[in-house]
């Protein structure tokens, strides 16, 4: 075992730890957006690891990774289509009245 598989490991459980909060957190709204290319680098770096050796880096990578997919899951804002309607609504505004002398 290398030394560098041991601080990979330790940078990934580190992650595991602080997304923790996030997954229990049952208000936490993260976008798909943030969450589904942080699960793919999650795959790719274990991925990679494992194809160096570097079995305890790969195996906090891809923890990191379904940590990541749990999210998207689980934690991803509600139906897209209540968010759109939300958005509609908060961008209808009430008609201006007519400045003076614009007939």
């Amino acid at each position: 075992m290398m030394w560098q598989d041991i601080v990979f490991l330790a940078g990934n459980v580190f992650s595991v730890a602080a997304l923790a909060p996030t997954l229990r957190d049952e208000t936490s709204k993260i976008p798909l957006g943030t969450s589904l290319p942080s699960l793919t680098l999650g795959f790719v770096y274990g991925t990679a690891f494992l194809t160096m050796g570097m079995t305890y880096s790969a195996a906090g990578a891809l923890l990191t990774g379904v940590i990541w997919g749990l999210i998207a899951l689980f934690r991803s804002p509600a139906d897209v289509s209540e968010l759109g309607a939300s958005l509609r609504r908060s961008s209808d505004v009430a008609p201006s009245a007519s400045p003076p002398g614009a007939d």
